[in-house]
Parts: structure tokens; C-alpha cells; sequence
């Protein structure tokens, strides 16, 4: 496998009895920022323990900055700095020595663990925070503080499993841009699960989408968004009749009020448009190339496997909702 990824698959494949988690992932993260999206039961826990040499895949490879997943799972643990979403604080413990504790696991000297709690509590922004006892911190302290137990080794990597969730706009923006310092200046690598689009997109340059177990779609995410490029108009007069019209042209039409947006499929789309608009009769106030958002992405990936979905939320937010979407039969629940 090559090493320009942090994190590489080949036909990676892990199955509980019948059930099959994970199958036949090839996947190549390069080193930098990336998001881990996909909606519950998709498969993203199960991936992460088995990159991390947590639990053993059942057939194929996988590489983590180098080292075997199958047989080096405590040398890329020593590498690697996983922040988890569930609670995984002692509250009676202060913040420092929370933070301490976690480098001594990981066989730090005392001494350097202690210092290095220090420099850690005080990057993520609750330096002064560190005596008082868990317990009494906000949500957004104790995410802080399970930042600072994942990268108190100074890790290649770091894994965050919904870094953001749960927080308020303030401590929301502080982590956000806290991961993003670690890429750009720290020269980190970051892989971050999150349901939270707009934090993915802000943070990440590449996402992998998983879906059922399966890979749905990788890559850097500005040239996933360029797959369907857009043309956003906005309509004064006869928007039902110009829709019509540029349906029964051909043309892909997404349409919310009197802004409509057209798949931009030729160099002469806006001269079809106009063309279009005044032969009904219709007035556009204003024409440009729409800039595509995750969201949009998201969305746009998950109706062409066929779930007719509005938003993510459908899909990540809400597990029931999930379950009753369209799916094509190869990805249907047995």
C-alpha cells in the first residue's frame, strides 16, 4: 500500500455472524483533514475500531500511517489520539489530572504527562479551568478536555468522533477552529465523524461517506461538488410556468419559492435559461453559478443511490426516519 495516506483499505471487510458491518472498504485518506459522514447503523464505529486494532476485521487489509491494522494495533494507538462522543471523563477527577492520567496510559513519564497536561489544557482553552473537578465543567469544557487526553501524546492523528455536538455557538466555533489550527499550523492530521455538515466543511478539505456498511463516495470535497454544478436563478413572475418550461426541456430543476436552481450540463445553459424565461413571460431578477454547500452534496450523493431524502437530517439525525427512506434493494436491510 502506498504510503502517501494516513489511512488506507483494501477490500476491507468485518462481519458479526451473518451480519456484515463492513464490506470490502478500499479506501485512501490522505494526510490532512477529513470527514467521516454517514448516517447511524452506516458502519463509522465498527470502521473506527478497526482502524484503530480495536476489534480484527474479517477479511482484506488496512493501514494506519504505515502500520498493519491486523497486527500493529498498539503501535498505531500510540500514534494515533481518538476523541470519543460518548462520556469517557471520571468527574471526580480535576481537569489536569484527568488529562495526566491519559498520558500515563499511554506510558508517559509522570513528570512529562504533568507538564504536558498543562500545555494541553491550555491549548484547548480551559487552562485556567484545570483544578476544578469534571463534575462542575460545561458540555463544552468536557469535550475540551477529551481533546486535550487525545493529543496530550502529540499524535500524527486525531480522531474525532463528534467533536462539536452538543455545543453552544461559542464553544461550537472555539473547537471547530481548534481542529483546524491543528491541520494548518500543527501540520495534524484529523479525521472527523460529524453530522454537523457546516463544522465538516469548515475543517475538512476530504470526506468519506459511508452507507450501509459500504462506500458511497470519497474524495476532496470541492470536486464532489463540481460533479453537479449549478445555476441559481432568481424568478419574478410565472415561476410555475418557467419550471414547467425548463422541465419539459430537459433541464434539472430544484426549485424553493421563486429561486430555482438548473444542473448546469452545457456552456450554453444561461443563454437557455433567459431564452426560456422570455418566451413565458417570466422576469429573472438575477442569474449565477450556485455555490454547492456539504449539505448539498450529502443530499445529491444519497438520491443517487436512490433515498429520496430533503436533508442530512433525515439521514443522520434521525435513525428512525432513516429506515423508511427508498431504498434501492442491494442496500435494503435483510
Amino acid at each position: 500500500m502506498n504510503s502517501e495516506f494516513v489511512i488506507q483499505t483494501q477490500d476491507l471487510s468485518k462481519a458479526y455472524g451473518t451480519h456484515v458491518a463492513l464490506e470490502k472498504l478500499n479506501i485512501q485518506i490522505p494526510y490532512g483533514a477529513t470527514g467521516l459522514l454517514g448516517q447511524n447503523g452506516a458502519g463509522k464505529s465498527t470502521f473506527l475500531k478497526t482502524i484503530l486494532g480495536l476489534i480484527q476485521i474479517s477479511s482484506g487489509e488496512g493501514q494506519v500511517l504505515g502500520y498493519d491494522v491486523r497486527t500493529q494495533g498498539e503501535l498505531i494507538r500510540s500514534h494515533v489520539g481518538y476523541m470519543p462522543e460518548y462520556d469517557a471523563l471520571n468527574p471526580g477527577m480535576d481537569g489536569i489530572h484527568q488529562v495526566k492520567y491519559s498520558g500515563e496510559l499511554l506510558g508517559m513519564n509522570p513528570i512529562v504527562a504533568m507538564q504536558r497536561a498543562h500545555e494541553t489544557l491550555q491549548f484547548v482553552g480551559i487552562g485556567e479551568q484545570r483544578y476544578r473537578e469534571i463534575e462542575s465543567y460545561s458540555t463544552g469544557m468536557k469535550q475540551a478536555t477529551k481533546l486535550a487526553c487525545a493529543i496530550i501524546h502529540d499524535p500524527k492523528l486525531v480522531i474525532a468522533d463528534e467533536p462539536s455536538n452538543g455545543l453552544d455557538a461559542y464553544s461550537r466555533e472555539f473547537m471547530v477552529n481548534t481542529l483546524r489550527l491543528m491541520v494548518k499550523e500543527g501540520e495534524r492530521s484529523v479525521m472527523m465523524a460529524s453530522h454537523l455538515m457546516e463544522d465538516v466543511e469548515r475543517v475538512c478539505d476530504n470526506i468519506v461517506l459511508l452507507h450501509k456498511g459500504k462506500l458511497a463516495a470519497q474524495g476532496k470535497i470541492e470536486d464532489l461538488k463540481a460533479i453537479d454544478k449549478e445555476i441559481e436563478i432568481h424568478v419574478w413572475g410565472k415561476a410555475t410556468q418557467l419550471e414547467e418550461r425548463l422541465l419539459s426541456d430537459g433541464f434539472k430543476v430544484r426549485r424553493e419559492g421563486r429561486v430555482m436552481r438548473i444542473t448546469q450540463d452545457s456552456d450554453s445553459i444561461a443563454t437557455e435559461i433567459l431564452q426560456a424565461a422570455a418566451d413565458v413571460g417570466s422576469q429573472i431578477r438575477r442569474l449565477h453559478e450556485y455555490e454547492a454547500s456539504l449539505e448539498d452534496l450529502f443530499v445529491a450523493i444519497m438520491e443517487n443511490l436512490g433515498y429520496n431524502v430533503k436533508s442530512s437530517d433525515d439521514l443522520l439525525g434521525n435513525p428512525i426516519a432513516a429506515r423508511r427512506v427508498d431504498a434501492p434493494e442491494e442496500l435494503k436491510e435483510g
